[in-house]
């Protein structure tokens, strides 16, 4: 099977990572790819990752079995409709199903539906009318873009003026608001294999959205996470999937708009339950690097099955014992305007995936993004695989880099309580 991976970062370094681990690939390609990927995949020319035409057309050049779109750009573009509709099997949904993440309105229509468990929410596109919605929520107030914002686009905070100003910043940007009531309780990733109706999880992982230790300061698309959850009830897995994910899935191909591809559900596991913060289409990053890191079943055949209609035919999903730990080596400035151009050092030290990179003339590897590389650790229990991290990650040198030092640390000293 020839597999093409579409995107650039370290969710699409971790991808091609596992699939070149499955006997069933015979040649893997990703475009644009990164420094990483291309000592993993060979390296293909892509000008737009989000036109339909001009990635069927190098898929359709370069012979691909299999695409695999990465970026939640691109789908909600409709690439992988194009794709399919020249004759080649892509996992990753339809653009009307991608809505499930780049409208939150749709994905709010679709959990009322489904009678899922969601936070109370209300859209704004008037600036005249926002004051009046921030009086009925909060404190605390949850503000987001409606659409996508690479996982930077949401605030948090208990004051009033925090909210209203990032509010008035997406209004006045063009983009509509929701605003959210705030759920309380821990949170939880978890990715779903979903062919239209056959749902098979993954196991849970929990990222950290906040730049600073503490879970200070503004939110990223992510800098850590771990897996699996050491603090998790043993039916959790279970609960969502039959509460959450099925109901979903179920009304999406009831409406004639079916999932296929990688649901993300984001949840909190507030008192009353498990509830959705946020659905996403594509595989999240930073939680892939730690969910792949421990998966044994052979990826390329999961991930063709899922774009197939034949899920329900593979067998049940092989895991490595004990656990994984990510850390994310991110830019000076980040996650606002990030430095660029400079030349990293121990981005060859194993597991270190790349994300943000790109090779220079010379050989050089140099810094190309805001999050530039994700450090991952494994170990026969969570605190190992902490350990293991870190142990790796003081071996990079970028000039001006930060990340943060309590990754999966509240779970290791038994502190995450539901």
């Amino acid at each position: 099977m020839r597999v093409l991976v579409i995107g650039s970062g370290a969710r699409e370094h971790a991808l091609v990572l596992a699939m070149a681990q499955d006997p069933s690939v015979t040649a893997l390609a990703c475009a644009s790819g990164n420094a990483g990927t291309q000592t993993v995949a060979e390296k293909l020319g892509l000008a737009d990752v989000a036109d339909p035409d001009e990635v069927t057309a190098l898929a359709r050049q370069w012979r691909a079995d299999l695409v695999v779109v990465g970026p939640e750009v691109p789908l909600v573009a409709g690439v992988a409709d194009a794709v399919r509709a020249d004759g080649i099997a892509c996992f990753g949904p339809s653009a009307s199903a991608a809505a499930i993440e780049g409208s939150k309105a749709f994905a709010k229509d679709v959990m009322a539906s489904a009678n899922v468990r969601t936070a109370r929410a209300e859209i704004v596109d008037n600036p005249a009318h926002l004051d009046a919605a921030l009086d009925r929520f909060g404190p605390t107030w949850v503000v987001k873009d409606d659409g996508l914002a690479a996982g930077k686009g949401v605030v948090v905070s208990d004051d009033l003026e925090t909210a209203r100003a990032h509010a008035m910043m997406l209004l006045d940007g063009g983009h509509p608001v929701l605003l959210e009531s705030f759920l309380d309780g821990p949170e939880v990733s978890l990715f779903c294999l979903v062919d239209g109706t056959t749902v098979r999880p993954l196991l849970p992982a929990q990222d950290f959205k906040r730049v600073g230790d503490d879970d200070t300061g503004p939110n990223t698309g992510g800098m850590g996470a771990y897996a699996p959850l050491p603090w998790a009830p043993e039916n959790l897995v279970s609960d969502i999937v039959a509460s959450v994910v099925q109901p979903v899935v179920d009304e999406m191909a009831a409406r004639g708009n079916p999932f296929s591809g990688l649901l993300y559900a984001g949840l909190a596991l507030t008192s009353e339950g498990p509830a959705v913060v946020e659905f996403n289409c594509r595989f999240g990053d930073p939680e892939t690097q730690v969910v792949l890191a421990l998966l044994r079943s052979p990826l390329a055949a999961l991930l063709h099955a899922t774009a197939t209609g034949t899920l329900g035919e593979q067998p049940e999903l092989e895991w490595a014992s004990g656990s994984a730990v990510t850390i994310v080596v991110a830019a000076d400035g980040y996650p606002g305007t990030p430095r660029l151009g400079d030349v990293i050092t121990g981005a060859e030290v194993d597991g270190v995936l790349h994300a943000g990179t790109r090779l220079r003339d010379d050989g050089a590897v140099l810094s190309a993004g805001g999050r530039v590389l994700s450090v991952v650790g494994t170990g026969s229990d969570l605190a190992s695989a902490r350990e293991d991290a870190y142990r790796r990650v003081v071996e990079v040198r970028l000039p001006g880099c930060h990340y943060r030092t309590d990754i999966a640390l509240k779970a290791v000293e038994g502190k995450v309580v539901l």
